[in-house]
């Protein structure tokens, strides 16, 4: 059997304000896009691996993941994106999901542009910014992680924030839920400028990383791609790899 996850893609377009004049001091932020149009998966999307386990619905503006014993399944953004608010809306399975990893995340690549991204998500846990595909060695990461869950646990959410390769600087932080995330969507987001990185749960923020000097190239600062993947993650995910994938399980 697979363990499923319904994605609801919605990708917009925004604009941007700078909160201050000076170049320096700088700091986007994103300002509601009300008339944005929502693209297709075709428009903005491509599939990675996978094959039948990708699929879409609503025309093509919903995508369907799934893990079976075979394969997992993903997709990556057709553009990169220098800085922007970044945002997904998940529904997280209230069933046994151990071992199970989703990723939605941003990696570095060749081009920039500035967007505002929207997904509605049910899935048992994902990953948002990366770059390691073209920067092996010095690739930068946001991350937002549900790295599955037994269930009657509660859920846990893990944020990374990896520079230039290095994991000294922001590596994983794990946060306690206010509600159950299994009852309902929730929006979890990313607001990554050029001096600041603020990860948000429905519009609280979480955790914040403030660009300094000591940091150096260890800030994100290079173009990233976005990325939403689905793997057995059973030596490591949950409880440390306590728990394991059950392929008996279709989660939904």
């Amino acid at each position: 059997m697979a363990c499923r996850f319904l994605l609801a893609v919605l990708l917009a377009s925004s604009a941007w304000v700078a909160a201050s004049a000076g170049a320096a001091d700088e700091v986007m932020v994103p300002r509601p896009a009300a008339a944005a149009a929502a693209l297709t998966f075709g428009e903005g999307y491509t599939q990675l691996f996978g094959d039948s386990n990708l699929r879409l619905h609503g025309d093509g503006k919903r995508v369907h993941i799934s893990l079976d014993e075979r394969t997992g399944s993903g997709f990556a953004s057709q553009g990169a994106y220098l800085h922007g608010f970044f945002s997904a809306s998940i529904k997280l399975p209230s069933d046994y999901a151990a071992g199970v990893v989703v990723a939605f995340y941003r990696e570095r690549e060749r081009a920039a542009r500035e967007l505002v991204t929207n997904f509605g998500i049910a899935t048992a846990g994902f990953r948002q910014m990366s770059n390691g595909d073209v920067y092996e060695k010095t690739h930068d990461e946001l991350d937002f992680e549900f790295l599955g869950n037994v269930k009657g646990k509660e859920w846990r959410v893990q944020t990374n924030v990896y520079g230039d390769g290095s994991t000294a600087v922001g590596r994983e932080e794990r946060y306690g839920l206010w509600f159950d995330p299994t009852q309902d969507f929730h929006r979890y987001a990313i607001l990554w400028t050029n001096r600041t990185i603020v990860f948000y749960v429905d519009g609280t923020p979480i955790r914040e990383v403030v660009r300094s000097e000591a940091m150096g190239a260890q800030f994100p600062s290079k173009p990233m791609s976005l990325y939403a993947t689905i793997w057995d993650g059973s030596s490591w995910a949950t409880s440390g790899g306590r728990y394991k994938v059950d392929y008996n399980f279709i989660v939904a």
